[in-house]
């Protein structure tokens, strides 16, 4: 037991400092939030300080599915919340909230706030976690929902795997089907010429309208034989497609009602989503009605407009709520200064249409614009390069085995070397503070570590904690003056990230000249974006 405590009492020193953040950022993108850099504070905490009770350390644990055993439930508090931000860590995006509040909670050196978290902060981040990924299911359901209705307004048999291929190939099943006419196969067509914001239309508009379409010319080439006929399709094609949009497949039985009883069925099967919406509130009013004109007004045209708006205002809705994310975002990583890249693909995008915003958030984009470059501030690598412009950056080499050093690049290099110089900035592998780790753009899961000797290189994540130790870098501002940035090396304290002469190492401090000028970086846009 004693044992156990000891090991993580040493583990937690890694962890002199949490990460604080927009959670909006590390929800959304996958990546570890970004942090403000800060110099560490003596701890003022007694390291093996104890102010929680067992029933709440054991309902802390059970929200991460930490097994609360006797070892376990006799650390510090610090270290029992170190204890829990390991396993929600390893949870990945589904503890986001949890991870960033333990991490919040871990940067504290006050009893109180180690107190509240596992009493009640954790349980609180908890229900973050919960409330995101029931906003993901019912998106999902609402995708789900869209397209039973494609599926229901153009005759074809809802089945639960068209319902869960992606939005392209929903499209291209419906455009393949024997059921679907001229105008709807069109539609398809050119929706999937267009790109995912038309493939979204089609399936929450478009699909029905090109059907409508399909509908009025076959209807029109009945007519002249048969106007009887083309009345009674023309009816039972509209109470269909009212019916689509509540998510029902009518019955036979329910074809064959008067119009007001239609309605009044469609309201008592309407499913619960569709409480408050004007859809339902535009069926309510009709069969009020005692005038059967209203009934039909209702089942052509006003029921399409009532759930038109409904499209709209959901439309508005998440389009408002991705704008505010969207700010989050560029606040939490402009705090930092270590993603102006990032920074500017937010600007740019609230600068566009609500479409370029969910582009953004988009976690692959998000992760994309977290890349950037590091340029020496080095004069004396800068009087080697007779244009004078700074160009020496810090890139790694694969056919060197990795080595990473500082060379000079630029926008008119090849591909491969601009990536070769290029970084994803993630937040610290230790979640240490105010710290960095940085992923090779030519080799994922690669980063920015040390080797034997001091000398920098890249090397896969083995998920250990030494080696995310030795891959955290804390930004500090630039020795050089204070300008520009400076790391010092997680792996050992007064270490800094160097170049010598084209070489990339950790070497302690000095107070010359050059240690400053080789020690400083700028951060720069990515040569590989």
């Amino acid at each position: 037991m004693h044992k156990t405590h000891t090991t993580f009492a040493r583990t937690r020193k890694v962890i002199t400092c949490g990460i604080v953040t927009a959670a909006a950022l590390a929800a959304v993108t996958g990546v570890a939030a970004p942090a403000v850099a800060v110099t560490e504070t003596p701890n003022a905490v007694a390291a093996d300080a104890v102010g929680t009770t067992g029933p709440q350390r054991v309902a802390a644990a059970a929200v991460v599915g930490l097994d609360p055993t006797p070892d376990v439930m006799l650390l510090s508090d610090r270290d029992f919340i170190f204890a829990l931000w390991e396993k929600a860590r390893d949870a990945g995006e589904r503890l986001t909230a949890v991870r960033l509040a333990d991490e919040e909670a871990m940067a504290s050196t006050v009893a109180e706030d180690h107190v509240r978290f596992i009493a009640t902060g954790i349980h609180q981040a908890y229900e973050v976690d919960k409330q995101r990924e029931q906003e993901r299911a019912a998106a999902e359901r609402a995708n789900r929902q869209a397209k039973t209705q494609v599926l229901i307004a153009v005759g074809i048999p809802v089945a639960p795997e068209l319902l869960g291929l992606s939005d392209d190939n929903f499209i291209r099943k419906v455009m393949k089907h024997p059921d679907a006419g001229a105008e709807v196969r069109a539609a398809a067509a050119r929706a999937l010429a267009d790109g995912p914001a038309q493939w979204r239309e089609f399936i929450t508009n478009g699909a029905r309208e090109a059907h409508d379409r399909d509908v009025a010319k076959e209807l029109k080439e009945l007519e002249e034989k048969d106007r009887e006929e083309a009345q009674r399709r023309k009816e039972l094609a509209a109470r269909t497609k009212t019916a689509a949009l509540f998510g029902i497949t009518p019955t036979e039985a329910m074809l064959a009602l008067g119009d007001d009883n239609f309605i009044r069925e469609l309201i008592r099967s309407a499913p619960a989503r569709l409480k408050g919406s004007e859809l339902l509130a535009a069926a309510q009013h009709a069969v009020l009605s005692s005038d059967p004109a209203d009934w039909k007004q209702f089942l052509y045209t006003g029921a399409e407009q009532a759930y038109k708006r409904d499209a709209e205002a959901e439309r508005k809705k998440i389009a408002d709520a991705n704008r505010r994310l969207v700010l989050k975002v560029q606040a939490a990583a402009a705090k930092t200064g270590m993603y102006p890249n990032l920074v500017e693909a937010a600007k740019k995008a609230l600068a566009g249409s609500d479409e370029d915003v969910a582009e953004f958030l988009k976690p692959d984009n998000i992760y994309r614009a977290a890349r950037q470059s590091f340029m020496s501030y080095d004069p004396n690598l800068l009087n080697k390069d007779p244009g004078g412009r700074y160009t020496w950056y810090i890139r790694q080499s694969t056919a060197d085995g990795g080595a990473a050093f500082v060379a000079p690049v630029d926008y008119g290099s090849k591909q491969s070397v601009k990536e070769d110089a290029t970084w994803v900035i993630k937040g610290a592998l230790n979640g240490q503070r105010g710290c960095y780790s940085f992923e090779s753009v030519s080799k994922s899961h690669y980063y920015l570590t040390v080797s034997d000797g001091h000398r920098a290189r890249i090397s896969p994540d083995d998920g250990s904690a030494i080696f995310r130790k030795a891959a955290t870098w804390c930004a500090r501002k630039g020795l050089r003056d204070g300008f520009g940035t400076s790391f010092e090396w997680a792996g050992q304290r007064g270490y800094w990230l160097r170049a010598h002469q084209g070489s990339l190492y950790v070497s302690g401090a000095t107070k010359d000249e050059d240690f400053k000028n080789e020690s400083t970086w700028v951060i720069f846009p990515p040569l590989a974006a």
